[in-house]
């Protein structure tokens, strides 16, 4: 039997999907790459309905027997999306501790009730930005927690007055981070920078470096332009080394993260990135609003190196550089 023209017409559009459909799955890199893109993306957004980044986090209990413990949920069953971020009270450090007990020395955390499907590093470039890291610290300890990672946070504090070099200090983060564990993926991640929703998954994507900070609040949740690379990205070991690391010659704010993209792109790879309604950062501004601190966070700011914000610091060597300071870090 001969199809009509009409069905001959609707039966040519119908492959003509099919294959591009079959295009898009390849190109992404298989069919679980693009099913895991949706499952990080909630289908409703609303932001005018924040959570605390705290709720139901106190349903993850000790398990009473490790060999008997199961591995995690796929998904995080306590995800809530949207949260709500506040920079007007600067937390203290016992504040901190207080609310993520089960964080180790060092600034490690592994689920107590299952074992971890995934291990992330968190690099943080740092310099006298204590309540910038206070801040962080308090906001992103629970939002890792939430979604079931093992993770450590890394600081990679630069001392001394010369100019900043975010770059190098990566790199230094990465070297040492890889000593200590076989890490999934390595984020890095601006320490004024904390993220809006815990659909915004801090896990590497297997073929391409991820951009995270698709839509910061400075830049009215847009990219500031089509390359951009800043803020929070996330890459595996293999695309590290594939891209021969990070430029170890910029100097000062800026130009390194431009740099960085286009060693992704001389490596074959390109950027991928978290979607805008779910890779939303909040940046801390301190002229915006007025900061108050909670009654015994003063006399504990002074004393972050040895209470709370270091549980062991290294000296590396960065010469020519100004000296390179890892603490292994960030809670513990």
């Amino acid at each position: 039997m001969f199809l009509s023209r009409v069905d001959k017409h609707c039966f040519l559009l119908f492959v003509f999907v099919f294959q591009a459909i079959f295009i898009l799955i390849l190109y992404r890199g298989g069919p679980s790459n693009v099913l895991r893109g949706f499952l990080e993306s909630p289908q409703v957004v609303d932001y005018s309905k924040p959570h605390d980044v705290y709720t139901n986090l106190s349903l993850f209990s000790r398990a009473p027997n490790e060999d008997t413990m199961p591995y995690c949920s796929a998904q995080s069953p306590i995800l809530v999306g949207p949260l709500t971020i506040s920079f007007r009270v600067l937390p203290s450090e016992r504040t901190i501790m207080k609310r993520n007990p089960f964080v180790q020395s060092g600034g490690h955390y592994r689920p107590p009730h299952c074992f971890a499907r995934y291990k992330s590093a968190i690099l943080v470039a740092y310099r006298n930005q204590e309540k910038q890291l206070h801040h962080l610290l308090y906001y992103i300890h629970p939002f890792l927690q939430r979604q079931q990672l093992s993770y450590t946070i890394y600081l990679i504090q630069q001392v001394g007055t010369g100019s900043f070099n975010r770059a190098k200090l990566l790199n230094v983060g990465v070297r040492e981070a890889m000593k200590d564990e076989e890490w999934d993926c390595l984020v890095l991640h601006d320490i004024d920078l904390v993220p809006e929703n815990d659909y915004n998954l801090y896990i590497c994507d297997e073929y391409y470096p991820k951009h995270m900070a698709s839509a910061m609040d400075k830049f009215q949740y847009t990219l500031p332009y089509k390359s951009f690379f800043g803020g929070v990205s996330a890459l595996t070991p293999e695309h590290y080394m594939k891209m021969n690391g990070f430029p170890n010659t910029y100097w000062g704010d800026g130009g390194e993260n431009d740099d960085i993209a286009t060693r992704i792109r001389l490596a074959g790879m390109k950027i991928v990135r978290t979607s805008p309604h779910v890779g939303r950062y909040r940046v801390m501004d301190y002229n915006e609003e007025t900061e108050l601190q909670e009654p015994w966070s003063r006399y504990l700011l002074g004393l972050g190196a040895t209470l709370g914000l270091g549980a062991g610091w290294l000296l590396l060597s960065s010469s020519p550089a100004p000296p390179v300071t890892a603490a292994f870090s960030a809670l513990g």
